[in-house]
């Protein structure tokens, strides 16, 4: 999940966006409106953490301005004020969620993740495929109910390709899903990490390469293997034959 946090406390804001990228998010950070304006048109994040009270461009001013653009961004509005009137303006500006300051961190980072789920289309607060499960809250993943454990980056990924529901995902939108701002877009970071991911998921493979195109989570993961047809005795022999061949060796 991609998150833009816009405060213009500086410790605050670097505590948030430490926080988030400790539970896995990439996140990116702006200490000013006009900062946050231009980093929220320019990439495409699931959710703003945006505080109102800012200077340079006030944040209901950046908030006005993420909703023109038709953006799928959901916004988390962060306030000082913890009156009801407040919520009310700011809900009515066209914030997804609301949150007054000071804050519990878990209540912050479960509105981020509810939110993260709120995107179109849906996702699921587990995603599964196959034998394949994985949980954004609890951070685990597991296959075949065998748990496997995956770094930050590898998890991000998985998670990605996941929510697009067999969709294809190119290695530059998971460069901008998965990693911040501060990523080499030349880099080979996704090939290498997509090379680690599949060695720990195992065989069958479930994520293919589309050539040209990206990754996407295997059509047949979800296929369940066909048992073989139990042997049974047949009428003259007593030999065995399988269940299709039994009729004809009894004739």
């Amino acid at each position: 999940m991609r998150v833009l946090v816009v405060e213009d406390a500086r410790r605050l804001a670097d505590a948030i966006a430490r926080g988030l990228r400790a539970e896995g998010m990439a996140v990116d950070v702006a200490y000013d409106g006009a900062e946050g304006h231009q980093k929220a048109t320019c990439t495409r994040y699931d959710v703003v953490v945006l505080d109102r009270d800012l200077p340079e461009m006030h944040g209901d001013d950046v908030l006005a301005e993420i909703l023109a653009a038709g953006a799928t961004t959901r916004v988390l509005m962060l306030t000082a004020s913890a009156g009801i009137d407040d919520r009310v303006d700011g809900l009515s500006l066209g914030a997804d969620d609301y949150l007054s300051k000071p804050f519990a961190f878990p209540e912050l980072v479960a509105r981020v993740r509810a939110l993260g789920r709120r995107a179109t289309p849906a996702v699921p607060p587990v995603l599964r495929a196959g034998d394949l499960e994985l949980d954004p809250a609890r951070r685990t993943v597991t296959r075949a109910g065998r748990s496997i454990e995956l770094t930050r980056k590898e998890f991000g990924v998985l998670e990605v390709l996941l929510g697009a529901a067999g969709s294809v995902v190119s290695s530059e939108a998971l460069l901008e899903r998965v990693w911040d701002e501060n990523a080499d877009p030349f880099t080979t970071t996704v090939r290498v990490t997509m090379m680690t991911l599949r060695r720990k998921l195992g065989e069958p493979g479930p994520i293919d390469t589309v050539v040209g195109a990206g990754y996407r989570v295997s059509s047949t993961s979800n296929a369940a293997s066909v048992p073989t047809a139990p042997a049974v005795p047949t009428a003259t022999t007593g030999t065995t034959a399988t269940a299709g061949t039994a009729g004809t060796a009894a004739e």
